[in-house]
């Protein structure tokens, strides 16, 4: 990267990042660096390139950053996981994303997860899940399994649960098992709706026609709810009392939709049912929560922070396809996800000043979230 390209980068940033990374411990002490910004430079080197800290000390110190061992770099990484969490969160207060009034008593987590490729001989797939707390985007959960191998999948079973945490998952954790546990935990779950594989009910016990309700929804913006039961997995385990909050889209992001739906489809060699076609016309959210906790609205303006993260989530997955990951401390874990996170916010930001707009567009349900990741 030119000097000038650097320069700009550091523009974007949040205008105390270099006060801040000696008041939260990042550089107390600069042995080894030449600067603070040869510090983020060098952490970013590692966590963006995904290079080994070894490769990463080797081309810091021929570029003239830095001079330092491996694992001096490590211990480095581990003392900058505040500082990195206080320029993520700066760059998210500066950006177009508006929070909704936290309701008292809950605590908002944004949860998600990717599989990412080492580079190496082995070629390692690792699973990573974590979870950030809104409105101060702490990461306060980070697991890392391998890919294969029973109970490694995305699920809400791998989260630690505190009476009264919401969890804001996309619908790749739409499962039963999941909210069940979310649930007896004292907590509740926001998730974009999977219905083929999260079984709902009337409250008569009967199986919900969701598409038969959907349909009652016609006009671009209009909203409803109503409450559902899910199914138990085994037979005579209670239920789970939920609702549907759902938003009918413009025609516009349902042609959208469902166009990604039908490339979906085609890339797996699917047949693509015409009801599937048909849902991509609504947003369908599940929650937990009562009405007399959050309204349907309320629940749709939380689901749509979860959405807006979610692009620089997916920035953020595209950057974590390869990469040496941090496996032996929580630390150095979290530093890790802030800086992948730092490097996507990053790339947001640069793209808005570019378009000189806001990234988000026009009213949110104009458009769509992100396609699934197929990993």
């Amino acid at each position: 990267m030119a000097d000038g390209n650097w320069d700009y980068l550091l523009k974007l940033l949040p205008s105390d990042w270099e006060h801040s990374a000696k008041e939260l411990g990042a550089a107390r002490r600069l042995r080894g660096f030449q600067s603070v910004s040869a510090l983020l430079r060098t952490l970013l080197l590692h966590v963006g390139h995904g290079y080994s800290l070894r490769t990463s000390v080797v081309i810091a110190k021929s570029a003239g950053w830095a001079a330092l061992s491996d694992v001096a770099l490590l211990k480095r990484l581990r003392a900058s996981e505040s500082w990195l969490q206080h320029l993520c969160a700066g760059l998210l207060k500066d950006s177009a994303m508006t929070i909704p009034i936290a309701v008292n008593g809950l605590q908002m987590r944004l949860v998600d997860g990717t599989v990412i490729d080492e580079p190496g001989a082995t070629g390692s797939k690792w699973r990573v899940l974590y979870s950030l707390r809104v409105p101060d985007w702490q990461c306060d959960s980070f697991a890392l399994t391998p890919v294969k191998g029973k109970g490694n999948g995305e699920s809400l079973t791998r989260f630690s649960i505190k009476p009264g945490d919401c969890l804001l998952a996309d619908r790749g954790f739409s499962h039963l098992a999941g909210i069940e546990h979310v649930s007896k935990s004292g907590g509740h779950v926001i998730v974009r709706l999977q219905d083929q594989i999260t079984p709902l009910e009337n409250e008569d016990g009967s199986p919900l026609d969701l598409l038969g309700w959907l349909r009652g929804f016609n006009h671009p913006g209009e909203m409803g709810s109503r409450p559902v039961w899910l199914r138990p997995a085994r037979a005579g385990a209670p239920r789970v009392a939920a609702r549907l909050c759902i938003v009918r889209k413009t025609v516009e992001a349902s042609t959208l939709a469902g166009r990604k739906t039908q490339q979906r489809a085609r890339r797996k060699g699917q047949q693509l049912q015409a009801a599937t076609l048909e849902h991509t016309a609504w947003i369908v959210v599940l929650t937990t929560l009562k009405q007399e906790v959050l309204s349907a609205e309320a629940v749709l303006e939380w689901y749509r922070v979860r959405w807006q993260i979610e692009l620089a989530f997916k920035r953020l997955k595209s950057l974590a396809d390869v990469g040496h990951l941090p496996k032996r401390d929580a630390a150095s874990s979290r530093a890790w996800v802030y800086g992948k996170l730092l490097i996507a916010l990053l790339t947001e930001k640069m793209q808005r000043h570019a378009a000189a707009l806001s990234p988000w567009g026009g009213r949110w349900l104009d458009q769509d979230p992100p396609p699934e990741p197929l990993a």
